[in-house]
């Protein structure tokens, strides 16, 4: 899998002076606070906006936000997408780091967002930025390595959320991606709007699931990438449960992570009905079914044998925005004389 927190490599890190760095650090520790402002004539403190202080703890790290964040930079597709769904994009002073093309209905607002990097900044390019608030998709977004931990972070004065498929406890679900955009959603003050988007999201679930009342689910085993192994999807991320939504049953759902690898022969032995290709990253999915096909050792498989193959972009198989219409997506794949 080539998901960024498993096996991309950050960009090499732009060139600025340390003189610029000197003066963006204390810019960047004016954005965000955690206490309440104090008024400089000890008079009483200004009113709190509406749903705020908010306090949230993400993947282990508690803030108190007295006010929502005002410059935001998304790393990673998904998390981005959140914050367009919202309706957030004049709150982002930078993104990075796309799969694939962004979705349609926020194509116009994403262009209005400078984008800092290809893939990851640098430390030095994220705070030229001057944020005071960054947002990951995968716990390589904050890479301590490279500068950019959450804890680094605090320390120039800048609040963090890292996305909740990447500290889920157990096995994730839909109930984390309605989280993920409710607490996002309260972070920033625009709680009405993660409520209704919440709300249309449970008509989508529930109209497909209802589609697929009495069909008999196909055994799927999802192909990501990986040549000597098979680098597939486990049972703990958000693409187990879509698989499961739309009338699927992984045969890799033991697999105790949300991405891993298998043996060729560990797919032959669960003899799946459906292959489900990821398409992102420079090997198409023409190539990959190429492979496939190819494989002598593959050719007894159901899903080999009847060419029966579905594919999912990647962004639509992490958990984000996307997930609720991607269910249906797939289950229009599983299933075509049921879900239409």
């Amino acid at each position: 899998m080539s998901v960024p927190s498993r096996r991309r490599r950050a960009l090499t890190p732009a060139v600025i002076s340390a003189a610029a760095i000197a003066v963006l650090l204390p810019l960047a520790a004016c954005g965000t606070t955690t206490d309440a402002a104090e008024p400089a004539d000890g008079g009483p403190a200004a009113k709190a906006a509406p749903g705020f202080p908010y306090t949230v703890t993400n993947c282990g790290v508690t803030t108190t936000y007295q006010a929502p964040p005002k410059r935001v930079v998304t790393m990673n597709q998904h998390v981005t997408e959140v914050m367009l769904a919202l309706g957030l994009e004049k709150s982002l002073v930078g993104t990075a780091y796309l799969d694939d093309r962004i979705l349609p209905a926020y194509e116009k607002a994403y262009k209005s967002v400078p984008v800092l990097a290809e893939e990851y900044p640098s430390k030095e390019r994220l705070l030229a930025a001057n944020p005071d608030f960054v947002y990951g998709g995968y716990a390589s977004a904050f890479d301590a390595k490279d500068g950019r931990s959450r804890d680094d972070l605090k320390a120039a004065g800048i609040n963090t959320r890292l996305n909740l498929e990447n500290c889920a406890d157990g096995t994730t679900s839909m109930d984390d991606v309605y989280r993920e955009v409710e607490e996002t959603g309260r972070t920033f003050g625009v709680q009405d709007r993660a409520e209704q988007w919440i709300a249309d999201a449970r008509t989508t679930v529930a109209s497909t699931a209802d589609e697929l009342k009495g069909v008999a689910p196909l055994s799927v085993f999802v192909y990501d990438s990986g040549d000597k192994t098979a680098f597939t999807a486990g049972g703990k991320g958000i693409g187990n449960e879509l698989i499961e939504l739309a009338g699927g049953r992984n045969v890799f759902a033991d697999l105790d992570k949300s991405f891993g690898d298998a043996t060729w022969e560990q797919v032959v032995a669960r003899e799946p009905e459906v292959i489900v290709i990821y398409d992102y990253g420079a090997t198409t999915v023409a190539q990959k079914k190429k492979r496939l096909l190819e494989d002598p050792v593959l050719k007894d498989i159901p899903a080999i044998r009847n060419q029966r193959f579905a594919v999912m972009p990647l962004s639509d198989v992490v958990l984000g925005v996307r997930a609720p219409a991607a269910v249906e997506r797939l289950a229009a794949q599983l299933h075509p004389e049921s879900v239409k």
